[in-house]
């Protein structure tokens, strides 16, 4: 069997994924003749160069940008169907999908149209075959106010499918600690805490997302390569942490395949889960961050049938959803009995 074969077989969960960044050329390209004020290209080869970003601070410029093209509740339950389109082509069964409910209030939404259109993307998405739940986060530059902000839009609105609270945006200059508050208040709530940390800061702040936030689970986290101590806290307690390669590598957080911490990360037994963060913005897929990882990190099909169960385990869904998963991640591995007999690519730097 190809390796490509090998991939596309394995069903998948997507645990990392921003709505917002999910959306394909096509959708951003009419949006942008929707609000051509915006200084969002039009043309699609040219809004393909505008998504080459110089670093993550630009990377969030652009992502701005986008943003604001989304103005109504028919919009965002497009971003919903398109998203659900491309996680039923990479065989994804599951999604916890991220949602950043105030820049969207900002772009002129309604509180109650937002929750409105993504039920009704959600419940679209089902009838594709995938099933999608949310996790409402807080870009860190709107500060805690902003934090508490979005836990009231979760508990006015309570859009079904809930499962986490959590922290992206920029990193460098914002403490997890200073959103301590926020994020008791959702865990009181019954939400999960998934914040980001150390992508673009140090492994301090990983350390304090556990300890302050009370993260379940870690976005990115790979800076924790960088501390033997903490990686050894984060394998003992299972705290996954949520890898997107070709993220990181677009966005400079790392400079090379070569010097991405993805295998450190492993070898600690830390639990890893790939995801595409914006995969619209960054021209991938999830089976294709599979297949990167065997061409560039040197996984084999057995190290990416973990990596596919990692996710399921790291999963916020119920018991009878990650029951089946397993199930049929099993039957698609008994079909494949011996993973070295999985044509590899040779791997390449």
């Amino acid at each position: 069997m190809k390796l490509d074969a090998f991939v596309a077989a394995l069903p998948k969960v997507e645990l990392h994924v921003h709505l917002l960044g999910s959306a394909d050329l096509a959708t951003v390209a009419d949006l942008a003749l929707l609000h051509r004020d915006r200084g969002v290209p039009t043309d699609r080869d040219e809004l393909a160069a505008f998504y080459e970003f110089t670093d993550f601070a630009h990377f969030i410029d652009v992502y701005t940008a986008v943003n604001r093209l989304v103005t109504t509740g028919e919009s965002v339950e497009r971003l919903v169907t398109g998203l659900a389109d491309s996680l039923v082509a990479n065989n994804v069964r599951y999604a916890e999908v991220t949602v950043t409910p105030l820049s969207h209030l900002k772009a002129g939404i309604d509180p109650a149209e937002l929750a409105e259109a993504l039920e009704s993307g959600r419940l679209a998405a089902r009838r594709l075959g995938v099933e999608i739940a949310w996790v409402f986060d807080v870009s860190g530059d709107e500060g805690p106010a902003g934090a508490m902000s979005t836990i009231d839009w979760v508990l006015r609105h309570q859009p079904t499918g809930t499962v986490a609270f959590g922290l992206g945006g920029p990193e460098a200059g914002i403490p997890r600690a200073s959103f301590r508050d926020a994020f008791a208040a959702a865990r009181t709530a019954g939400l999960r805490s998934v914040p980001h940390a150390g992508e673009t800061t140090g492994s301090d702040e990983v350390l304090s997302a556990l300890t302050e936030l009370g993260a379940d689970r870690i976005g990115h986290g790979i800076a924790s390569a960088d501390d033997p101590r903490l990686l050894a806290r984060l394998a003992e307690r299972g705290v996954p942490l949520e890898v997107c390669p070709t993220s990181n590598l677009r966005t400079n957080a790392v400079r090379s395949w070569a010097e991405h911490p993805l295998p450190r990360l492993l070898a600690a037994g830390v639990p890893v889960t790939l995801g595409t963060d914006d995969p619209g913005m960054f021209g991938t897929t999830l089976n294709r961050e599979y297949l990167l990882c065997a061409t560039h990190l040197g996984l084999t099909a057995t190290g990416l049938a973990a990596l596919a169960r990692a996710g399921i385990d790291a999963a916020f869904c119920p018991p009878a959803t990650r029951h089946a998963l397993h199930a049929e991640l099993d039957a698609v591995l008994g079909t494949v009995p011996d993973a070295r007999r999985v044509t590899m690519p040779s791997r390449s730097e």
